[in-house]
């Protein structure tokens, strides 16, 4: 039986080494606070203002403020800036905090879409963070895509035809 992490880089088409290609550098200390508040402000703009309803429906019970929060202090905390995520709100436990939500192959392919939009308009963000950022956001979606499966079993995710991300 695969792994999680296994199945993450099989169906996101990006290997554990290119996934976490940001962990070689410290991308909060790169790029500064800000910038991932207005990447995460950039991302959920998009998200909550997506024409595909089913899509905004996933995150209608949450508060577009506190999702932006939620989202950069995990990204501050996983690239390399203080802990706030946990400071806050505890361990991350991302299969456990998506739990409640249909994390499937079409919701990642569609979260995915609005990230590379936002990673694209953050100016701030230089081409190769941007890479390492993608190829960790991608493979971090088709995780929580397989740990979805845990919960649902009988649905097992379709292989995705996307490649890590390039210059």
């Amino acid at each position: 039986m695969q792994s999680l992490q296994e199945k993450a880089s099989e169906w996101s088409g990006v290997d554990s080494a290119d996934a976490f290609a940001i962990d070689n550098t410290n991308l909060f200390q790169t790029l500064g606070l800000q910038t991932f508040i207005n990447l995460s402000t950039n991302f959920y703009t998009r998200v909550y203002d997506d024409e595909e309803e089913w899509f905004r429906s996933i995150f209608a019970g949450s508060k577009k403020e506190e999702a932006i929060q939620n989202q950069y202090e995990f990204f501050v905390q996983r690239m390399g800036g203080p802990p706030l995520y946990s400071q806050r709100k505890g361990h991350p436990a991302l299969i456990g905090r998506h739990r409640p939500f249909p994390v499937t192959h079409k919701a990642a392919d569609r979260w995915l879409h609005h990230m590379q939009l936002a990673l694209d308009t953050t100016t701030d963000i230089d081409a190769d963070s941007k890479v390492k950022m993608m190829n960790f956001f991608r493979h971090t979606a088709f995780f929580l895509v397989a740990g979805d499966e845990l919960k649902n079993p009988q649905a097992p995710c379709k292989h995705a035809t996307n490649k890590p991300a390039t210059e």
